[in-house]
């Protein structure tokens, strides 16, 4: 099996960090895992662009995805998920608010008569 297969096995964030041989406090990862996840993901397409992946083989791979597990988690560490804004949600909330727009009602369309040019 190759590296990319074992990742593909593991189904909770605790288990990339165990296999990845990534330290993490329970709290931290409990509160935002999703988020961690996601931003290593970030990190690794980063990497892909750059050409590192393809580049790499199972060893470079496996030092690249816990660089970037690492890297994700300590984000976390002290910072909150809302600060960082992983997630659209989180990146909406703070873009201003449009105006709201004032519906227009033409006078004539609540008297029913239309105005002529000379009046």
């Amino acid at each position: 099996m190759s590296l990319l297969d074992d990742l593909q096995g593991l189904s909770s964030a605790e288990d990339f960090f165990t296999f990845l041989g990534v330290p993490y406090e329970p709290t931290v990862v409990h509160v935002a895992r999703l988020h961690i996840m996601r931003r290593m993901g970030q990190y690794l397409r980063g990497s892909e662009v750059e050409g590192a992946l393809e580049a790499a083989d199972d060893e470079a791979l496996f030092a690249l995805c816990r660089d970037h597990l690492t890297q994700a988690y300590e984000d976390f560490v002290g910072s909150s998920p809302i600060e960082e804004r992983v997630f659209k949600v989180h990146k909406d909330a703070v873009l201003p608010k449009p105006e709201p727009n004032q519906p227009f009602v033409p006078l004539t369309a609540l008297t029913g008569q239309t105005l002529s040019a000379g009046e």
